[in-house]
């Protein structure tokens, strides 16, 4: 359970030679229990920071985030291993040469012999689909591949909760649909931020964030409603 008090995020920035505070997410308490949960709302309008709370890459300005009891701020390192995050963009995630490599390095902690590792990651690419680009250079891989393996770096640290920040908002249609069939199959509790409504009308609740605000909360058919609404009321 991923519960957040108060929880709101206020930067500064230099603006005209002088430094202005800037609320990027206005407080919010919320209990996050369902299962499938999906994040709407336009570019820019908090989303990302929204998602970023959760797993403690960035702490609350004011208020609380806590998941499972542990808060993101003091327990971040513990956090990060309940709750993994997965980037819009694969190549912000995917830091080695080869998906092996990858693989194996979010196994470096929990399997300290190299070679049982490397069969480890070979096994985990496997059951993914992805045996035969193991030893390919990430930069040849399809947007598709790239994000699988970056879903599947994240799975192998065993996290309990899955974030996902507007996964397929770069991929074209078969490969979204590739990475929506993995995520949707997940046991994982999933949290995703997504411009894909049919995907988030498959979510148990879905939560419309706009200008920085929780604007509604509720069941899918109502929230994507009132999310049309405010991106369309005024043409």
């Amino acid at each position: 359970m991923i519960s957040l008090r108060e929880a709101g995020i206020t930067v500064e920035t230099a603006q005209s030679g002088r430094m202005v505070r800037r609320t990027i997410l206005h407080p919010l308490s919320l209990d996050l229990g369902e299962r499938r949960i999906a994040v709407v709302g336009a570019n820019g309008s908090g989303k990302s920071s929204f998602l970023r709370l959760l797993n403690g890459l960035t702490a609350p300005t004011r208020g609380s985030v806590e998941v499972n009891g542990l808060d993101t701020r003091k327990d971040a390192a513990k956090v990060r291993r309940q709750v993994g995050f997965i980037f819009t963009d694969p190549l912000h995630q995917l830091v080695m040469t080869t998906p092996a490599d990858d693989i194996e390095l979010s196994l470096r902690s929990s399997i300290r012999d190299r070679s049982v590792r490397r069969a480890a990651a070979r096994q985990l690419l496997d059951a993914r689909g992805l045996g035969r680009v193991a030893e390919s250079s990430i930069y040849d891989l399809s947007g598709g591949e790239r994000q699988l393996v970056s879903l599947t770096t994240v799975l192998a640290v065993e996290p309990s909760i899955i974030v996902a920040d507007e996964p397929t908002t770069l991929l074209d249609l078969r490969n979204r649909r590739e990475v929506i069939d993995a995520l949707t199959a997940l046991d994982q509790q999933l949290i995703v931020a997504t411009h894909d409504l049919d995907f988030a009308a498959t979510a148990d609740r879905v939560l419309v964030i706009d200008e920085g605000r929780l604007v509604h909360d509720g069941n899918p058919n109502e929230a994507i409603e009132e999310y049309r609404r405010r991106m369309l009321g005024g043409l």
